[in-house]
């Protein structure tokens, strides 16, 4: 993944200390505070960095949530840590608020604007993927507070947008990941694993013969009165020409060459 960059810090991902194997040393809450308080003061990047440290394991927790949508989870941290440093610099220990609380939202708004930008499978306007977060968000709280799973108008007076495009929203979370047709699909009742492809439709044939037959009915107009009786009854009734000879006095013969000029009429004015 090409590292992104923060919007304050201009400090790239992979420059931004990793989640380390070793257990970062357990600090107090009036050690951290007092940290915050000397970075206000000096703005040390040797203290953001060692503030950073202590708080990655928030960033984990919060990039472990959006798991399993197609980015690996060390890439999700990595982009977390931007938030991460953004909340760092912005926070004020002075107003009494904790920082974790602070931070939870420019990190999980961080890693959804990474998914906004980067990872949908196919190109969709902005503002549609900004309603299938918010829906989604709104479904998820709307469920726990009904009791219910919410209806679509439900949804949309919680967002503040009209049924229609609340549905296209909603529906929008198929476009987030695409399936290749040689995915296999499990059955049980299936000896053997099928391909998506397999369950496609096939173009059919009858559709190209119908747009053949229209042009083809065309050109017959264009034929003479007996020609096209004699290309009718041949080819559409399937009648021999014995029988066609006697339908229109004529001799066999004579349906014969017609028939063949009939052919070669059709040819030149399908072709042309």
């Amino acid at each position: 993944m090409k590292a992104p960059k923060s919007a304050s810090s201009n400090t790239p991902v992979s420059r931004m200390p990793k989640i380390a194997d070793d257990k970062v040393a357990r600090w107090s809450d009036e050690n951290v505070e007092q940290l915050f308080r000397e970075y206000a003061k000096t703005k040390d990047p040797a203290i953001r960095e060692k503030l950073v440290m202590i708080h990655q394991n928030l960033v984990r927790y919060l990039a472990s949530k959006f798991a399993n949508r197609g980015e690996s989870l060390e890439d999700l941290v990595q982009v977390g840590l931007i938030g991460l440093v953004n909340a760092v610099d912005r926070f004020d220990p002075s107003r009494g608020t904790k920082f974790s609380t602070f931070a939870t939202p420019t990190i999980v708004g961080e890693i959804r604007r990474h998914f906004r930008d980067n990872a949908w499978s196919l190109k969709v306007p902005r503002r549609l993927q900004e309603l299938n977060a918010a829906a989604s968000k709104a479904s998820e709280k709307l469920g726990q507070r009904l009791g219910r799973p919410p209806s679509v108008q439900d949804i949309a007076n919680e967002i503040g947008a009209t049924e229609e495009e609340t549905l296209a929203a909603l529906e929008l979370g198929n476009a987030y990941e695409t399936v290749s047709l040689d995915s296999k699909l499990s059955n049980e009742d299936d000896a053997g694993q099928q391909t998506l492809a397999e369950f496609l439709g096939e173009t059919d044939s009858g559709i190209e013969d119908i747009e053949t037959l229209s042009d083809l009915t065309q050109a017959m107009e264009r034929l003479e009165p007996r020609e096209r009786a004699i290309i009718y009854y041949r080819f559409f009734r399937d009648m021999p020409q014995t029988e066609v000879a006697k339908k229109l006095n004529i001799s066999q013969m004579h349906v014969s060459r017609l028939q063949q000029k009939a052919l070669k009429r059709l040819k030149e004015i399908l072709s042309s």
